[in-house]
């Protein structure tokens, strides 16, 4: 929920809103407002609003039903919303079909390829549908697949086919792309190829918007992401940027025989837990920690930063949490 320029969390708390990285004199390349998509009595999505500037690699992260996929299906035409507004290059998904589908390409989670098409064939079938599309040897060479241009869909591996859903994606030269679960099931080989695949959209100015699990894959590739949980945008901004605002917690952890009362003295420490001669303290300065553990004769010293993953989970518990309670007052 919108409050003062503030993202409201489920928990009641607040915090900071990250604007879309677009100059204030640059149209986002997409705008959702107030968008609302009911099942029956369901909202799977509940009021979510979020740009992404042009060029932007965005990342929508939540938990499963959290209403991403909705969300993504609403953004580009395959449902229509209950209520609220989404704008694509200034395009209305669904009364602006035609030229929506001519600068938007999506790649779904499972699509069917031809499977007697080899690779180039079914890049050129595709290429065929569109006005302006990237060249077939450039599209090719772009996902990876130079030496497999002769071999059948039907022959690719798992991570082959992706990477060839994607050369269909692609191949459409659009300004936005569209990614559902790219890498979902690749070995990290196949996946890191992917990742280097968006890259290069991204430096070409495309806007890619992705939903993931992969806390890893978000840190790694998005400019900001968008936490949804339970059809609500709970958090929006970098993953540095919300790691640092939600107070995700930072340890360092280490042996030492010595007393802790200066370690625990400190400012910065939240919470010093023992077991045996292991320590571990939770703090927001891991540096005035080591420091200090360092004139302890402190051994086997280990530094553990929060990561998108620990914000991730602290927002899924606390609206689990949020739910439980609505229920339990609702049965009484």
């Amino acid at each position: 929920m919108r409050e003062n320029g503030m993202v409201m969390l489920d928990n009641g708390k607040r915090a900071e809103r990250t604007e879309s990285p677009a100059s204030p004199d640059r149209k986002p390349a997409i705008e959702i407002s107030d968008l609302v998509k009911v099942y029956g009595g369901h909202r799977a999505v509940n009021g979510l609003s979020l740009d992404v500037a042009p060029g932007e690699v965005f990342g929508l992260l939540g938990p499963n039903g959290a209403g991403k996929t909705t969300t993504v299906e609403c953004l580009v035409g395959l449902r229509e919303p209950t209520e609220g507004r989404i704008e694509v290059l200034g395009l209305d998904p669904l009364r602006d079909r035609a030229e929506f589908v001519r600068r938007v390409s999506v790649q779904p989670q499972e699509a069917s390829l031809f499977p007697t098409l080899t690779v180039e064939e079914t890049l050129r079938l595709w290429a065929s549908l569109h006005a302006a599309p990237r060249g077939v040897a450039d599209t090719i060479r772009r996902i990876g697949l130079e030496e497999q241009a002769g071999v059948k869909a039907k022959a690719l591996s798992g991570g082959q086919r992706r990477r060839l859903l994607l050369g269909v994606a692609v191949i459409a030269n659009p300004r936005v792309l569209v990614l559902d679960e790219p890498a979902a099931g690749l070995d990290p080989q196949a996946r890191q190829r992917l990742w280097d695949l968006i890259r290069a959209e991204r430096a070409d100015g495309t806007t890619v918007v992705l939903t993931t699990h992969d806390m890893t894959e978000a840190t790694e590739l998005c400019d900001r992401v968008g936490i949804v949980v339970g059809g609500r945008l709970v958090c929006l901004g970098t993953p540095r940027e919300l790691v640092h605002r939600l107070g995700v917690a930072h340890e360092v952890s280490f042996e030492t025989d010595a007393d802790l009362a200066a370690v625990e003295s400190l400012d910065c420490v939240t919470a010093v837990k023992t077991e045996g001669r292991r320590v571990t303290v939770v703090t927001d300065d891991t540096d005035e920690v080591v420091r200090t553990v360092a004139g302890l004769a402190a051994r086997h010293i280990e530094v553990r930063t929060g990561q998108l993953e620990d914000v991730f989970l602290r927002l899924a518990a606390e609206h689990h949490e949020s739910t439980a309670a609505e229920r339990n007052g609702a049965s009484r």
